[in-house]
């Protein structure tokens, strides 16, 4: 082989690699955009989070937000509530876990289900365990919590299965307190 053959063979190979290189850079450029249309939009991820306002809620009441086009329900409890959740033995539970995302693997003690040390403040999911129906409040049900009526089942005061078809305690979403009056939710 020659000089010359050689010098040829390199300049061939340089073409096919720049070829080959100028392909793959317009092939991207041409299906980055179908793969960027997967990227939920700004409206999707500006409600991926909501701020809401509880300075209003009074103690023994309940605020029920739409979040993720579910309800949730943020309540302050009393001091009987707070007593009569925490006086459940673990053993008493259908579903012994907290369903917190907030406390990955946590137990369902009543501390591990609230917000706040004191337990005043408990923000769950607002979709029965059972078939996704809407639980009633405000000390429904044979345990003072919430009652589902169209399966019936009954919820503590801090949303845990008692009685009835659910198989799991209402979920806890990820939330927290921004300030002393609003909880940050997503």
């Amino acid at each position: 082989m020659s000089h010359a053959e050689d010098t040829q063979g390199t300049r061939r190979d340089f073409l096919y690699y720049a070829t080959a290189g100028a392909g793959a850079v317009t092939a991207g450029a041409a299906v980055w955009p179908l793969v960027n249309q997967m990227n939920p939009s700004a409206d999707v991820q500006a409600a991926s989070t909501l701020r809401v306002d509880v300075s209003a809620v009074e103690r023994g009441t309940q605020l029920t937000v739409l979040f993720l086009g579910k309800p949730v329900f943020i309540r302050r409890r009393t001091d009987d509530e707070i007593a009569a959740g925490r006086a459940v033995e673990l053993s008493e539970l259908i579903d012994t876990s907290a369903r917190n995302a907030n406390l990955e693997g946590a137990d369902a003690t009543d501390q591990n289900r609230t917000m706040d040390e004191a337990g005043e403040w408990l923000l769950m999911s607002g979709v029965c365990t059972h078939l996704g129906c809407v639980p009633l409040g405000d000390g429904a049900g044979d345990f003072g919590g919430w009652f589902c009526p169209c399966h019936g089942s009954h919820y503590d005061t801090a949303g845990r299965i008692r009685k009835g078809p659910a198989p799991e305690n209402l979920h806890i979403p990820t939330a927290e307190f921004v300030d002393e009056t609003t909880i940050l939710l997503g």
